[in-house]
């Protein structure tokens, strides 16, 4: 089993009121994307690692993520305007060989192995897996004045959660017909659901955190001493 893994790196860090674009932001020491490429890059189903920054930051990535973390197999592609723009760059750098896609956000550093290898069984069987955990809280549904229109069952729903792995030719074909008909998503299963693939959700955890406001970045500092 190949697996590439790509990793969208653009990200501005506007809800953490940065003037550091969120990738480079430091948790106790390193940067926060550089926590996720080693991760990522001591994985032994991971063959290369496909990382996309905005292209002013693909020089400084260079040096001060991957030459400075001596991080292996990685690629740099720019990114593009949008996250979508972003992971269709890197899916066009993907090796030859590759036959399944890992999808995970550079600003979601503690992904496990042990998580990995539960998507890639899951998506060998059904073409697409994504990580998730149930919600917590009780969901409302809110009309355009604010009232609340009804309160649904939170039992059916889930969080979903980064990494997504995918059968290459499925991610593939999802992002071309993605392009041509324009069609935004918020996470790349979005688009796999739109060409009839149901993927398949895998139990993720709720240490792994998209890190995107400062009590975020509060919680990592938290959950790093214990992941360590």
């Amino acid at each position: 089993m190949n697996v590439a893994a790509i990793v969208p790196g653009a990200g501005k860090g506007a809800r953490l009121k940065s003037r550091i674009q969120k990738p480079y932001i430091k948790l106790i020491g390193k940067p926060i994307l550089a926590r996720t490429l080693i991760k990522l890059s001591k994985n032994k189903r991971v063959k290369e690692i496909i990382l996309a920054v905005a292209k002013e930051k693909i020089t400084y990535a260079g040096k001060k993520i991957i030459d400075r973390y001596n991080i292996k197999n990685v690629k740099l592609v720019a990114g593009g305007r949008e996250r979508r723009d972003s992971v269709y760059n890197a899916l066009k750098a993907v090796s030859a060989g590759i036959d399944y896609i890992l999808i995970h956000d550079g600003i979601r550093p503690f992904i496990t192995d042990k998580l990995i290898e539960a998507l890639l069984k899951a998506a060998s069987k059904c073409g697409a897996a994504i990580a998730g955990v149930p919600v917590k809280s009780t969901l409302k549904i809110v009309g355009k004045k604010g009232f609340i229109e009804d309160t649904p069952s939170r039992e059916m729903y889930w969080e979903a959660q980064t990494p997504q792995v995918f059968k290459r030719d499925l991610i593939e074909k999802a992002y071309k017909i993605a392009r041509q008909k324009n069609i935004k998503a918020t996470d790349d299963s979005m688009l796999v659901e739109k060409i009839g693939i149901r993927p398949k959700i895998v139990m993720g955890s709720y240490s792994n955190i998209k890190i995107t406001t400062k009590e975020d970045l509060e919680l990592a500092k938290i959950l790093l001493k214990e992941f360590l």
